[in-house]
């Protein structure tokens, strides 16, 4: 067993969690660089709460929508996140902004996984967005959080040819197919140590990562 597989993390979601599913999955490999500790959603009843009880990982809404105030959640949720001492808290599908507050609490810790290509169509909608500029490819991106909106360092992206069949539900599905590969892999190194975030940059193996590495050219097997 590695000597960092008892590295914690703490997954948040809003929804399905496919995400969070493939991510207990990978960390119940042999060696395991991390485990998930606990799954918090921001919305009670979503697939994801259920799937991540059914797999035997503490499982629990915060419901947003019963506290107004954004900096009370985002601080009963640091709260909540704290109990399990995380070296990691990953965002997979949480659709909530986080508060600069929280992201200072956690700072350096937290993950992303934005379904786009960036610097290139932060926000939402990127797949209508995309398909609508007509682009010729898309893809994935995983970065550390930071204050500014799908602004943080660029860690590790995966890219896709648009197909002429493409609409948004097929695109989506596609590119969610993308980030299932690439999140773990990111997670695996920030737990083993290879990979960290300082001086407001991401760097892997003690070199700063001036671009983001491509799926593509990682020799993964």
């Amino acid at each position: 067993m590695s000597k960092h597989a008892s590295c914690p993390i703490v997954v948040l979601i809003s929804g399905r969690g496919t995400n969070m599913r493939v991510l207990i999955e990978d960390s119940r490999r042999v060696p395991s660089s991390y485990a998930v500790a606990a799954v918090y959603s921001d919305k009670p009843g979503v697939a994801g709460l259920a799937t991540a009880a059914a797999l035997g990982v503490p499982a629990r809404a915060l419901d947003a929508s019963k506290i107004a105030d954004r900096a009370v959640y985002d601080e009963l949720l640091g709260d909540a996140i704290a109990q399990y001492s995380p070296s990691l808290v990953v965002l997979a599908g949480f659709m909530r902004i986080l508060s600069p507050a929280f992201v200072r609490r956690f700072e350096g810790r937290i993950l992303n996984i934005h379904p786009a290509l960036l610097p290139r169509y932060p926000g939402l909608h990127t797949h209508r967005r995309v398909l609508a500029a007509g682009e010729r490819e898309h893809g994935v991106t995983v970065h550390y959080v930071t204050a500014e909106l799908d602004g943080g360092p660029r860690i590790l992206q995966a890219a896709l040819a648009i197909e002429p069949e493409d609409n948004e539900s097929r695109l989506a599905a596609r590119v969610q197919g993308l980030e299932h590969q690439v999140y773990p892999v990111a997670v695996r190194w920030h737990c083993e140590g290879r990979l960290r975030y300082e001086a407001g940059a991401a760097w892997l193996d003690s070199a700063p990562l001036k671009e983001p590495l491509q799926l593509a050219d990682l020799n993964l097997t």
